[in-house]
């Protein structure tokens, strides 16, 4: 069994006396992809940026290879639903910001924008670029840095159909060559189904139900239909 990579325990934010996440306590191990499926409010996103630093706890810890997050977590990286990239700069210059530009950088970008079936686009603009290839420079820029966690915050929420399904494709292939965790935040219950070996309902502000995937990849709707319905029931569900 693989060791324990990030561990939280009786984890709480507040906002404005308002309760977004309360005594959650949850462990990922090493290597895993794990989901956090439920409505919109339940806290999510809240779970997701506390564990990356980007808002301070109200109360709980959070630990990491067994040392307490304050602060920034540097060994994670996140991937918003908007792809954040700077319009001013190039494909490139979005990848490595605020990073040493030397030939050893250089030749890192030429290999992720390949990866991402985006080589010959290093020298373009954001503007010039269809949504879907904008959220490829995201996940490229997220990988830059080789992250022991990747959190993905619905990432692909705002692409059409056949793009979606080309990035979750993407995704878990990265995720296998790199023996990376990922933490996957979505509404869409069949894409949890197909991408994460564990899912999480985060309901009422705290984790209320979990259920483990072991569906063998790759995955199709067919194949999740069953654990799909049984999530989303325990979704809906109003007890």
């Amino acid at each position: 069994m693989a060791d324990t990579i990030l561990s939280i325990e009786n984890l709480s934010k507040k906002y404005q006396g308002k309760v977004a996440l309360n005594s959650t306590n949850l462990k990922i191990k090493n290597g895993e992809f794990v989901a956090l499926v439920g409505q919109s409010g339940g806290g999510k996103s809240t779970l997701l940026r506390l564990i990356a630093g980007l808002e301070p706890m109200t109360s709980g810890t959070i630990s990491q290879n067994n040392q307490l997050i304050h602060g920034i977590n540097s060994n994670t990286r996140v991937m918003f639903q908007d792809d954040r990239l700077l319009p001013w700069k190039t494909v490139r210059e979005n990848i490595t910001f605020k990073k040493p530009k030397n030939s050893e950088t250089a030749e890192v970008v030429n290999q992720l924008l390949e990866r991402v079936e985006l080589q010959g686009f290093a020298d373009a603009y954001p503007a010039s670029l269809s949504g879907g290839q904008r959220q490829r420079v995201a996940l490229a820029r997220a990988l830059f840095v080789n992250p022991e966690i990747l959190l993905l915050d619905e990432p692909l929420g705002a692409l059409d159909a056949l793009t979606r399904s080309k990035m979750q494709k993407l995704i878990l292939d990265l995720w296998q060559e790199r023996k990376m965790t990922v933490i996957l935040v979505t509404h869409d219950v069949h894409e949890a189904t197909k991408m994460a070996n564990r899912i999480y309902v985060v309901k009422n502000n705290k984790i209320e139900a979990t259920f483990e995937n072991p569906l063998a990849y790759p995955r199709t709707d067919a194949t999740c239909t069953n654990l799909s319905t049984t999530i989303l029931n325990k979704i809906i569900d109003q007890d």
